[in-house]
């Protein structure tokens, strides 16, 4: 089993819950399971730890530099290959390579802490970089061709939606007042400027949160387009599994967690059927089934990673012709 210990003394960056992710999706060492959200490739060393010599791994990312270590994996290790692209495209990026039927599939949602270290992308203001936030760095629109160009209340929305930003309209009218805007730091600046003290907003003490935080979340959400993106995956990846195959999905924040976890109740629940006829036992047996709670990372492994601290982790079952009668 993997731990976070292992992962650090072989050099590469920890993945959130790797054990987790082991012992909930790889029920069949011997099957073929993707990592949808590839990143620098934690999970999938993880998972291939795991399995045995017969098994299959493929992995998906839009990122050139998780491509690039994606490359080095696939030479480490012949199990694993790894195909660039969005996770809601799947499917047809799993047919590419001959694939058309899965036994896990694993989505870990938003940004990766390679991307949040690397001021070059634009996703963190904990150092100075350009306002880029792109997952793909081949993807036209940056977060400063957006924000410099749009709408006042275009913005409001969007923080407001994406960030659950309560002062969402006031950081819009600044972001608009000051523009241009290139750098990480001058729009963490603004928003802090544009944000009340704790006190005035009714707080005893100060937020342990950087002001800056939901808007910088709502806006590389909104660049990436990863609401539709989750929400296509999500489809996707359910589509993919045999029966008995599982999804396992890591969110990091409610609004991806809230989508997941309604999709995964109504997959889980028998399916509405008419009144008063006669239905087959098999047709009123929901299409999945939970397995276990949502996880949350432990407090061992919270304290050595402290991203860990908001990451979910749900897991559902696609049922077996057996299961269905």
């Amino acid at each position: 089993m993997v731990s976070l210990a292992d992962q650090r003394m072989s050099g590469h960056h920890a993945p959130v819950m790797a054990t987790e992710v082991v012992e909930k999706l790889l029920h069949r060492t011997n099957g073929t399971y993707i990592d949808a959200t590839f990143g620098r490739g934690g999970h999938s060393r993880a998972l291939l730890m795991g399995m045995p010599g017969i098994a299959r791994l493929v992995g998906i990312d839009r990122d050139q530099d998780a491509h690039d270590a994606g490359e080095i994996l696939s030479q480490k290790d012949n199990r694993f290959e790894l195909v660039r692209g969005c996770f809601s495209e799947m499917k047809s990026l799993a047919a590419a390579v001959g694939i058309t039927a899965a036994d896990g599939v694993l989505m870990d949602i938003g940004v990766s802490s390679p991307q949040l270290d690397d001021p070059r992308r634009g996703f963190s203001f904990r150092a100075d970089g350009p306002l880029d936030m792109r997952m793909d760095q081949t993807q036209a629109l940056s977060a400063a061709e957006w924000l410099n160009g749009a709408e006042l209340d275009e913005i409001t929305t969007v923080l407001r939606d994406y960030g659950e930003e309560r002062f969402a309209r006031r950081i819009a009218d600044q972001i608009v007042r000051q523009r241009p805007i290139a750098s990480t730091i001058a729009l963490a600046e603004i928003i802090a400027a544009a944000v009340p003290p704790p006190k005035r907003r009714g707080h005893r003490s100060a937020s342990t949160k950087h002001p800056a935080t939901k808007s910088f979340q709502a806006i590389r959400i909104f660049i990436n387009q990863e609401r539709a993106e989750l929400e296509a995956g999500l489809e996707a990846g359910w589509s993919l599994l045999r029966p008995g195959g599982r999804l396992g999905i890591i969110t990091f924040h409610s609004l991806e967690d809230r989508l997941v976890k309604q999709r995964f109740r109504q997959l889980a629940e028998p399916p509405q059927l008419p009144r008063r006829l006669p239905v087959r036992a098999k047709d009123a047996q929901p299409e999945g089934r939970l397995i276990g709670k949502a996880m949350r990372a432990g407090a061992k492994e919270v304290s050595q990673n402290p991203r860990a601290r908001s990451a979910m982790f749900r897991v559902i079952e696609k049922l077996t012709e057996v299961d269905n009668g």
